[in-house]
C-alpha cells in the first residue's frame, strides 16, 4: 500500500516538473520551485529505500515467527504427552488403614 502511494506521489512530482517547465510560477522563481521539487524527489527516493529495507526486515520477522510457531506447537505436544505419561504412571493413593490390612493379609 505504501509503495502504491509512493508511486502516485512520484507521478505527481513528475507532473509538477512538467508543469513548471511549461508554465513557470508567478509566486516563486522557477529555480526555487525546481530546487523544492528536487528536494521532494530526494525525499521520495529516501522513503522508497526505507520501505524496501522495512519489507526485508518484515520478511525476516515473519520467518522467525513461523519458526517460533512450529517449535511452540512441538513443545506443546511434548508437554501434553509428558503430562499424560505422568498421570498414567502415578501410584494410586492408598490409606494407612488399607496398607495395614494388606500387610495382615500377606502375613
Amino acid at each position: 500500500e505504501i509503495e502504491n502511494q509512493l508511486i502516485t506521489k512520484s507521478k505527481t512530482l513528475d507532473e509538477l516538473k512538467q508543469s513548471l517547465a511549461l508554465n513557470g510560477s508567478a509566486e516563486e522563481t522557477p529555480e526555487a520551485l525546481s530546487l523544492r521539487i528536487a528536494e521532494l524527489c530526494e525525499m521520495v527516493d529516501s522513503i522508497v529505500s526505507q520501505v524496501a529495507q522495512l519489507k526485508i526486515s518484515m520478511q525476516s520477522v515473519l520467518e522467525q515467527w513461523r519458526v517460533y510457531d512450529e517449535v511452540h506447537a512441538e513443545v506443546s505436544l511434548m508437554t501434553t504427552r509428558y503430562l499424560y505419561c505422568i498421570d498414567q504412571c502415578k501410584r494410586s493413593v492408598v490409606s494407612l488403614e488399607a496398607l495395614e490390612n494388606q500387610v495382615k493379609t500377606l502375613q
